[in-house]
């Protein structure tokens, strides 16, 4: 089967499926499969292997079946940088990149910084500030299994020397020094545990640890603050990803706590996502 042939029969499949996005699906699908970029897949005319044409289809039919197409794949690339990624952990979205860039911005003003990733994942923010921040000491914590399989898989893809931790949260904080950090990053849980059912099909099959955030969505978010702000140095930034419209509850709990520079920064639709800011020790 040619390329050209090919491509109209795994479009075909996604259209009769009702998937989104049929032909970007099924160009990712070919590159995958071919080893080639989207501009070279426009080009090729060649005849394809039955055995790579088998693939490709296989990779479209679970496709169809609402799989994401980051697992299908079982890779994906965030910031410039490729990434593992399968069932068990959570797939890298634009959203995050906005809490990546605040976190940058913030850290302009550390020299050497001494980070911690909370609720860490495939590694997508841990990594990106430890390649970016000149310098810096990242630390990546995780308590899924098989998400932290994917951050220690990923830390060695990007050849990175975050330091990756198997552990709960909740448990962990205590294994840091008080004013030990700079600043604390996290993309934690943040769907109302009523909302999971309701999420997009594709949406299901992504681990149910790293979407559901409790009764109000705020559970981790709590949790952390609580948590973790002493282990912040005086003038440390804390760095949240947040759902639409938790601003302004996650940042009455931040100033509760002594956090000051409050600051929410909007993704491209204009939704909050981003919410950085400084903790002041009152002591100091």
């Amino acid at each position: 089967m040619t390329v050209p042939a090919l491509t109209n029969a795994l479009k075909n499949l996604l259209t009769r499926a009702g998937v989104d996005n049929p032909d970007g699906d099924t160009a990712e699908i070919l590159c995958a499969v071919l080893g080639c970029d989207h501009t070279q897949l426009i080009l090729r005319e060649d005849d394809i292997p039955a055995e790579s044409c088998d693939k490709a289809l296989q990779m479209a039919r679970r496709r169809a079946d609402d799989e994401p197409i980051q697992y299908v794949l079982g890779c994906w690339s965030f910031m410039g940088r490729d990434y593992k990624v399968g069932e068990g952990v959570l797939i890298p979205r634009d959203d995050t990149e906005v809490v990546v860039c605040e976190a940058l911005k913030r850290a302009k003003g550390f020299s050497r910084p001494v980070v911690v990733d909370l609720c860490a994942g495939s590694g997508i923010i841990a990594v990106t500030l430890e390649k970016e921040l000149s310098g810096a000491t990242v630390f990546a914590v995780e308590k899924s299994e098989e998400a932290y399989a994917y951050l220690q898989e990923n830390i060695a893809l990007n050849q990175s020397q975050v330091k990756a931790i198997h552990a709960d949260l909740s448990d962990y904080f205590s294994d840091f020094d008080d004013s030990s950090l700079d600043m604390i990053v996290s993309n934690p849980p943040y769907i109302r545990s009523d909302e999971i059912a309701e999420l997009q099909s594709e949406v299901q099959y992504e681990p149910k640890m790293a979407l559901d955030g409790g009764e109000d969505g705020y559970i981790f978010y709590e949790m952390i603050i609580r948590l973790w702000t002493r282990k912040l140095k005086n003038g440390g930034c804390i760095a949240f990803e947040i759902g639409e419209g938790q601003y302004e509850t996650i940042a009455e709990m931040l100033r509760s706590a002594g956090y000051t520079d409050i600051k929410g920064t909007p993704d491209i639709q204009g939704i909050t996502r981003a919410v950085t800011a400084i903790y002041k020790d009152a002591l100091s």
